[in-house]
């Protein structure tokens, strides 16, 4: 499972990292990074949660 992020949908809300802070990290503006791309076993709830956190739906969770 990946957790994928569109960089150009993201408009620096920081939501995202609430869910999940081993997976999403954000930069000195508050825009999102992913830190894995790969997600850990047993965190895949967790980057669900990531994804739907997101009004603009930059990032995805996908197999």
């Amino acid at each position: 499972m990946k957790l994928l992020l569109d960089s150009t949908r993201c408009q620096g809300y920081g939501l995202c990292q609430e869910p999940a802070p081993e997976l999403i990290e954000l930069d000195e503006w508050g825009y999102a990074k992913v830190i894995a791309l790969g997600v850990p076993p047993g965190g895949e709830e967790a980057a669900r949660a990531c994804a739907a956190s997101c009004p603009n739906s930059a990032l995805r969770v996908e197999k």
